[in-house]
């Protein structure tokens, strides 16, 4: 009798166990299906931006490419996912309790910084999806001419006038209208997800079929394939779009020595006007328009032709033989960019030292990456992830922030953990007052709009003056404190004298650059994340408390950083 019963009590122990296993197994599969449709099947209709849409928590589903921005307004997302319970801490006060919105900046960071690794297993596992054997067809929709496929080279690349990314809702016309914005005369679209604009037709063809991977907005569009380009000629702006950008008048300067040398394209006309010159060095792909007389030149800026020193404008008269007989010129900004400073790419080989950009959020940094990056050549990377800055040609943005591939990492962290983990760091300061009401307008109204006037007169604004108020001290004192090697860089410094101080930069950063790649930089200095407009809110937000309460911060970080043989806040930062 025992020996069936053994039997029996043998087969039930395998039996649980295999259940166990099945049962372990089965939930595992859901759960990823699960997280699958729901990076992918998220409904896309436009939602209207509710205020603090751009809290930091909702960079945590972006940054898991599970979520779209727009999905973080949907009701049947749980807050629960992109919100943290910690206190936002400050060495210098004890954690005050507050709103929710408030409380949770490091918990987000912490999870946006360990579900990374299912956005790359998600991104890296599917790639774009490809038309098949069919052969690939331009968009329905599209008003420009069809040119065909070609090669791209990432190094050597025609069309690279302007660039961007998008990962969800790439378009032809999207891309085009990019294009035809700038008054370039090509469009190229690449892997599905990638605009390129320029002026000439890259040199070497490739078989139609080579183009074979579908728009991620448009089915059934082709959008080039890997290194392959489908290549449009823009006719005109589609409706609705914005206005085609015109000739910006840079100053009356002096011409330079040689104008042969310094202005390489010519145009004489008999009635010369801005639109005709502009539009010939735009053709032509020169950001720079230089009238004189009857003569049209394009040109670059060079250190020969710098335009940091411009003239009365009364010496650029108006009469055009008087103008060509003197020694002054017109000077306009055409609507293309300069290309000398647009090539970027990851690092050859792993950075041995580990350098941080950091700052306290509304500082600068991504203006600063923007620069760093056209100054270098190389991507800058991020703690966190931003599809948004992606899409905007950050493409270090996806990479892992310690793959040590990119020149410098993004971060808004403080403590000794997080600062210790890096060899060096850029310290970006800016004005505590610029700095609180650029980032109440980011978590309002994204990057690149205004809080709204019923944010303003809110309990929310008092609120967020009070918690991140220590933040932006304490941000400070920690890298004082911790950082092993630092370059302090004052934001308003960095508008004021960029060439100087973007040079310093780069030498921290161990990279040489040419002069003529700077002064590229400066042209292209604002980038795609500059507010425009005027502000929708009083122009002094801060009360007489938060006042008090901001100034003995500016007082302790100044007294910080003269201990530590830097010089002190620019005397600005106080308001008088």
């Amino acid at each position: 009798m025992a020996k069936p019963f053994f039997r029996l009590q043998k087969f039930l122990r395998r039996t649980q166990f295999l259940l166990f296993f099945l049962t372990a197994a089965y939930l595992m599969t859901g759960s990823l299906l699960l997280l699958q449709r729901a990076r992918v099947g998220l409904p896309q209709g436009p939602r209207a931006p509710g205020p603090l849409q751009t809290l930091p928590v909702a960079a945590v589903a972006l940054g898991v490419g599970l979520l779209d921005s727009r999905a973080l307004h949907d009701p049947r997302v749980s807050p629960e996912l992109l919100l943290g319970v910690d206190m936002l801490r400050s060495p210098l006060t004890r954690p005050r309790p507050g709103p929710r919105w408030l409380r949770s900046r490091n918990s987000e960071l912490r999870q946006l910084h360990h579900r990374r690794w299912f956005h790359h297993f998600m991104s890296d596992s599917q790639g774009p999806p490809a038309l098949g054997l069919e052969a690939p067809r331009p968009a329905i929709h599209s008003r420009g001419t069809y040119i065909g496929c070609f090669s791209d080279d990432g190094h050597e690349r025609t069309l690279k006038g302007a660039v961007f990314y998008d990962l969800r809702k790439m378009t032809v016309s999207h891309c085009q209208d990019a294009c035809a914005e700038r008054s370039y005369v090509y469009a190229g679209l690449e892997a599905g997800v990638e605009c390129y604009c320029g002026n000439r037709l890259p040199a070497m063809s490739a078989r139609l079929e080579e183009c074979n991977h579908e728009c991620k907005g448009e089915k059934g569009s082709v959008c080039g394939g890997v290194d392959r380009l489908s290549v449009y000629r823009v006719d005109e702006l589609q409706p609705g779009s914005r206005k085609r950008r015109t000739a910006t008048y840079r100053g009356c300067f002096r011409l330079p020595e040689n104008i042969t040398h310094s202005f390489p394209s010519s145009l004489i006309h008999a009635n010369v006007t801005v639109e005709t010159c502009s539009g010939f060095c735009s053709q032509k792909e020169f950001p720079l328009a230089i009238i004189r007389g009857l003569e049209c030149y394009c040109a670059y800026p060079t250190p020969q032709f710098n335009l940091h020193d411009a003239m009365d404008s009364s010496l650029c008269g108006r009469d055009p033989e008087a103008q060509r007989l003197a020694e002054y010129c017109e000077v306009y900004q055409t609507p293309v960019q300069d290309t000398r400073c647009t090539d970027r790419r990851f690092l050859p080989n792993k950075s041995k030292v580990f350098v941080a950009l950091s700052s306290f959020p509304g500082a600068g940094n991504t203006w600063a990456r923007h620069l760093i990056e056209h100054a270098t050549g190389f991507y800058t990377g991020s703690y966190y992830f931003d599809g948004i800055l992606y899409n905007k040609g950050f493409k270090g943005e996806k990479d892992h922030w310690r793959s040590r591939r990119t020149i410098c990492v993004k971060t808004h962290e403080s403590g000794r953990r997080e600062i210790e983990m890096f060899d060096s760091a850029i310290l970006l300061i800016r004005n505590p007052y610029r700095s609180l009401v650029a980032e109440f307008n980011r978590k309002c109204a994204g990057h690149l709009g205004y809080a709204a006037d019923r944010n303003w007169k809110s309990k929310e604004w008092p609120e967020f003056v009070n918690s991140y108020a220590s933040w932006w001290s304490s941000h400070v004192l920690d890298w004082l404190k911790y950082g092993k090697r630092l370059l302090v860089v004052h934001y308003e410094e960095l508008r004021r004298s960029l060439v100087p101080t973007l040079r310093e930069m780069v030498a921290f950063l161990n990279v040489s650059v040419s002069e003529e790649r700077l002064l590229c930089v400066e042209n292209n200095k604002e980038g795609s994340f500059r507010r425009r407009g005027r502000h929708s809110h009083d122009p002094e937000p801060f009360t007489p408390e938060m006042k008090d309460l901001i100034n003995g911060y500016i007082r302790t970080v100044d007294q910080a950083l003269r201990d530590h043989n830097w010089t002190g806040l620019p005397r600005e930062y106080v308001p008088r």
